[in-house]
């Protein structure tokens, strides 16, 4: 026997074939392994990824900063609202004064067109009153008989009476007594005297009874002046060449003569 036949080689033994067959099935397997999980990698990553966001919490800075922006649109849209309010309230007011305007306007001119009227009646009335004062004073020249010496009897003296007693009281437009009185307020209550119930305006006075020359006139006939239906002034004739009237405010109720304010005409009641 060698001298070498009891010790072991330092040669690796033969791995067997099987052995090898063994590692290169799990080697195999471990590769096909991966392959299956690089496709099935490959296929989901060709799916959406579908990410859900989540907000963020608010915080107490924010939820003042948000409430504050809050606060000043309201108040934004209020300052517009009343903005709007007072432009339709200017624009109103402007509307309004523009139509007050046009209505004094048209009132001034009403005014007007009526002074205008009334200067040319009183005009009438003077270039009338002239004419008449001419007539009259021709006819107590040539005929002073013709007019009463103021001898009043009957009703007549108890107008005249009444009259007389109410010079010195005060003329007040509208009034009838006892203490003030204009004119046709004054002839109206001397004539109830006597149970003779005139209309209380001297247009409808001027139109009573029969109409007279105002050179036959009579104690209790009366005088206005202006035209007959149209009169602005009436009083009393108590004889003489004398009437009795409420003249006007500075004046009172006065007792005159004809040539102070001689009148257009006359009416007898009685």
């Amino acid at each position: 026997m060698s001298h070498t036949a009891h010790i072991r080689s330092h040669r690796k033994p033969r791995r067997s074939a099987s052995t090898f067959a063994m590692r290169a099935g799990v080697a195999g397997g471990v590769l096909g392994t991966l392959a299956v999980a690089g496709a099935s990698g490959s296929a989901n990553a060709a799916e959406p990824v579908t990410q859900t966001l989540e907000l963020p919490t608010l915080t107490a800075d924010l939820a003042a900063q948000a409430a504050q922006s809050a606060d000043a649109t309201q108040q934004a849209a209020a300052n517009y609202q009343l903005q709007a309010e007072r432009d339709a309230a200017a624009a109103n007011a402007a509307k309004q004064a523009k139509a007050d305007l046009a209505d004094a306007q048209q009132k001034a001119a009403e005014a007007k067109k009526k002074a205008e009227q009334q200067a040319r009646i009183e005009a009438a009335a003077r270039a009338s009153r002239n004419a008449e004062r001419t007539t009259l004073s021709a006819s107590s020249s040539t005929d002073t008989s013709s007019t009463d010496t103021g001898s009043a009897t009957g009703s007549a003296a108890t107008v005249i009476a009444f009259v007389k007693a109410q010079i010195g009281k005060s003329y007040v437009l509208g009034a009838s007594g006892p203490s003030a009185y204009d004119c046709s307020g004054l002839v109206q209550s001397a004539f109830k005297q006597i149970g003779v119930d005139l209309p209380r305006v001297s247009q409808d006075q001027s139109t009573q009874g029969t109409q007279v020359s105002l050179s036959n006139l009579q104690p209790g006939d009366i005088l206005y002046w202006g035209g007959a239906g149209s009169a602005y002034h009436v009083a009393v004739y108590v004889g003489d060449g004398m009437f009795v009237g409420a003249q006007n405010p500075s004046t009172g109720i006065v007792e005159r003569p004809l040539s102070y304010d001689p009148p257009t005409g006359a009416v007898r009641v009685l």
